[in-house]
């Protein structure tokens, strides 16, 4: 693949990525906010403004690796990457081991209602056939689907400090929650070894299949 596709893929995915991860960020803010914590709001990340959300490493570096590495590849891959947490006091919350659960879906939940939006850009990109804007918009429009879609997946793995983490943390009996929480210390070298060994997209991509087909079959009919 030559440079200038490089640059085209980069500049599609680029909008799409920091929409997808700003957003996941403020939901989290945003429903801690509504629980009774108002940590987030104290620190400025209560916020659509993605450079109160941005990571220069998580943010930038790390995605703009996957995409360049997928594109060189024939495809975007699996694109890896953070934002800076948001910050939870989670004994500030309501009832803290129910509210969690809300706090930690709210990230996900957020990413599966981009996912949505960009597929009816998608939608919107067919009903203007030869328009200088219906192929841009289509190919960005592919991208948010999937890098939000990617995104909600992965942030719902049952590894903490990850969202489904969190939510099964919430659900399970307190003493069983409490042990469960001890593994939170050896989550990210988790996902960083499934990361290297392929075991990511191994359990993302079947996942990742299902909800893009189920999407565009509600709305491509």
């Amino acid at each position: 693949m030559n440079n200038l596709s490089v640059i085209q893929t980069v500049a599609v995915y680029i909008l799409p990525l920091i929409f997808a991860i700003t957003v996941h960020e403020a939901a989290h803010a945003y429903a801690a906010n509504k629980f009774g914590d108002n940590t987030a709001n104290l620190y400025g990340r209560l916020s659509l403004n993605p450079m109160n959300h941005i990571d220069p490493i998580g943010t930038v570096v790390f995605p703009l690796i996957s995409i360049i590495m997928g594109s060189m590849m024939g495809g975007a891959g699996l694109i890896f990457g953070w934002a800076k947490p948001v910050p939870i006091n989670f004994g500030k919350l309501r009832n803290p081991k129910r509210d969690i659960f809300w706090v930690a879906s709210a990230g996900p939940l957020s990413n599966l209602v981009m996912a949505v939006i960009w597929a009816l850009a998608m939608k919107g990109a067919t009903y203007l056939p030869g328009s200088y804007f219906s192929t841009p918009l289509f190919m960005m429009g592919q991208a948010g689907v999937g890098i939000n879609i990617s995104l909600m997946i992965l942030n719902m793995l049952p590894i903490l400090p990850l969202d489904g983490g969190r939510m099964l943390f919430s659900l399970l009996p307190k003493a069983q929650a409490m042990k469960y929480a001890q593994t939170e210390r050896y989550g990210m070298w988790i996902i960083l070894i499934l990361l290297m060994i392929g075991g990511l997209n191994f359990i993302i991509q079947p996942l990742y299949n299902f909800f893009v087909n189920i999407l565009f079959k509600l709305l491509f009919v």
